[in-house]
C-alpha cells in the first residue's frame, strides 16, 4: 500500500481549523499521523479566512438570481488554493497533476464501504502522483464555477444536511486511513469490521462474565475456536437480519454468486 519514503499531503480549506484538532490530536488516527512508525502523511489545515480580500465578512456573498444564505465565493478559495496550498506546498504552475482536489457535497458518490477501501487504496499507493486537498464547504454552498473549474471528486456522506463539510471530511479521512498498514494495531481489525462482508459484526463481549443478571454466552469460554467461529457467523447472520435487512439481501446475493461460481468450477473439473 503506502511507501513510508514518500511523503503523502492531506490539504483542508476550511473556515474553522479548530474542528480538526481532535483528528489530529486524539485516537487511534492522532496516533498514526504522528506517532514514531508514520505514515508518510502530513496533514495540513488552511483557514479559508486569512485568503479574503477585505477584513470583514469576505469569505461569502448574496446569490445573484436571489435565494436564501449565502454562497462561498469563487474567488477566495481560489486565493486559498493558490496561496494556501500552491504555494505553501511548492507544487508549481502546473500544480493540477500534483492535487486531487475533493469536495463534500449531497451530489457526490456516496460514501460506503467499498467506496472508502476503493478511494484509500487509490490516493495512498505507491503509484500514487497527487496529494489530497479538501474543501469543506459552508452555508448554502460554494460557487459553483470554482467546483466546475477546481474539483476533481465530490463525495457525499448520506442523504442529509450538515452545516459544514468539516464533519464529512472528518469522518472520511477517519474511515479511510483504517485501510492503511501501521493504523490499527491488529489489521484482522478493519477486516472482520462490520460491512466488510455485507454483514454487521457479531455481539461482543468482556468482563464481567455476569452483568445484571445476563451471563457470557457459555460457547465463548469454552475454548473451542471452531465453535466460536460458528457462534460468531451466527450472530452476524441474526444481527444484520434483523437490523439492516438491505445488507443481508447484499450477503445473499453475495454469496449465491459465489456458490454459483464454485458450483461452476466443479463442474468443469
Amino acid at each position: 500500500m503506502i511507501d513510508t519514503v514518500k511523503k503523502f499531503k492531506i490539504w483542508i480549506i476550511t473556515i474553522f481549523p479548530e474542528y480538526f484538532r481532535p483528528l489530529l490530536d486524539c485516537g487511534v488516527t492522532a496516533n498514526a499521523l504522528n506517532g514514531p512508525n508514520g505514515l508518510a502523511l502530513e496533514v495540513n489545515l488552511v483557514p479559508l479566512g486569512n485568503y479574503t480580500f477585505q477584513k470583514y465578512k469576505g469569505i461569502d456573498d448574496t446569490p445573484f438570481g436571489g435565494g436564501p444564505g449565502m454562497i462561498v465565493r469563487a474567488d477566495v478559495l481560489k486565493n486559498a488554493l493558490d496561496c494556501g496550498v500552491v504555494n505553501a506546498g511548492n507544487y508549481g504552475g502546473s500544480y493540477r497533476d500534483k492535487l486531487h482536489i475533493v469536495y463534500t457535497s449531497p451530489r457526490g458518490k456516496v460514501w460506503n464501504r467499498d467506496y472508502c477501501k476503493e478511494f484509500s487504496g487509490r490516493v495512498w499507493t505507491e503509484n500514487a502522483s497527487r496529494d489530497l486537498v479538501f474543501i469543506c464547504g459552508r452555508y448554502e454552498g460554494v460557487d459553483e464555477r470554482f467546483l466546475q473549474k477546481y474539483v476533481d471528486e465530490e463525495i457525499s456522506i448520506g442523504d442529509y444536511v450538515l452545516t459544514g463539510g468539516e464533519i464529512a471530511v472528518m469522518a472520511i479521512l477517519d474511515s479511510a486511513l483504517r485501510y492503511l498498514p501501521g493504523v490499527l494495531g491488529n489489521r484482522e481489525s478493519s477486516q472482520k469490521d462490520s460491512f466488510e462482508d455485507y454483514l454487521l459484526e457479531n455481539g461482543q463481549y468482556t468482563k464481567p462474565r455476569e452483568f445484571e443478571g445476563v451471563v457470557v454466552p457459555e460457547v465463548l469460554l469454552s475454548g473451542n475456536h471452531k465453535k466460536i467461529a460458528e457462534y460468531h457467523l451466527a450472530e452476524k447472520l441474526a444481527l444484520t437480519k434483523q437490523y439492516r435487512p438491505d445488507l443481508f439481501l447484499k450477503f445473499n446475493k453475495l454469496s449465491g454468486k459465489a456458490t454459483q461460481k464454485v458450483g461452476n468450477k466443479s463442474g468443469k473439473d
